[in-house]
């Protein structure tokens, strides 16, 4: 994989991770405000749960992604990988592409 690859593989990860840490910020202050409203406003009555467990799912979703799930790229790359070695072991010229049925 040339090093630009390399470089735009890593900027996208740093990205996705950058984001997340943004959205988890912003879930945090947030829900740090609604806890203080609630608490102010109707100290009877605790609604702020229900933001608080929607948004976090939503935000534990988005570290799933990008945490968990982020080596399914490197899967991806390695099938792509394989089937190009494939590819080059047919005995068909590399110039010669596969026609379509119909034409």
């Amino acid at each position: 994989m040339p090093q630009t690859e390399n470089y735009e593989k890593a900027r996208g990860r740093a990205e996705a991770k950058y984001g997340f840490f943004v959205h988890a910020a912003v879930y945090a202050a947030v829900m740090v405000l609604l806890v203080v409203i609630d608490l102010l406003t109707s100290p009877g009555t605790i609604w702020f749960i229900w933001p608080l467990i929607g948004w976090g799912l939503a935000v534990a979703l988005h570290a799933a992604r990008v945490f968990l799930l982020a080596d399914r790229d490197t899967i991806i790359d390695a099938m792509t990988q394989d089937e190009l070695r494939q590819l080059g072991t047919d005995k068909r010229a590399e110039g010669n592409s596969r026609k379509r049925p119909d034409q």
